[in-house]
C-alpha cells in the first residue's frame, strides 16, 4: 500500500509540474522589443545628419538602438517607384511605426 501512495503522490507531483512548466517558461519571457520603421526615398549617406539627430531624439526619451528598440530601415534610393514595396516589407512587422 505503501508503494502505491508513493506512487500516486509521485505521479501527481509529476503531473502539477509538467502543467506549471509552461506557464512558467512564458513568464519567463522579455516583453517584446519595440521596433520602428524609417523609409526614406534617399540614400543612407545623405540622410547621416537627419538620422543623428533622429537618434538623439531616441535618447533622449530613453531609446536606444539595440539595448531597447529596434529599427528597420529602407532606403528607395532616389528611385520612388521602389516606396511602396519597401513600405509594404516595413508594414509586415506587428509593431512597428513608420517615420518620412
Amino acid at each position: 500500500m505503501a508503494s502505491y501512495i508513493g506512487r500516486r503522490k509521485f505521479l501527481a507531483t509529476l503531473g502539477g509540474a509538467a502543467a506549471a512548466w509552461p506557464l512558467a517558461v512564458r513568464a519567463e519571457q522579455p516583453p517584446a522589443m519595440p521596433v520602428v520603421g524609417v523609409l526614406s526615398a534617399e540614400w543612407p549617406n545623405l540622410s547621416s545628419d537627419r538620422l543623428r539627430a533622429f537618434h538623439d531624439g531616441l535618447r533622449e526619451t530613453g531609446y536606444v538602438e539595440g539595448r531597447n528598440l529596434a529599427i528597420e530601415y529602407r532606403w528607395a534610393e532616389g528611385r520612388n517607384d521602389r516606396l511602396p514595396a519597401l513600405a509594404a516589407e516595413l508594414a509586415v512587422e506587428p509593431q512597428l511605426v513608420v517615420l518620412g
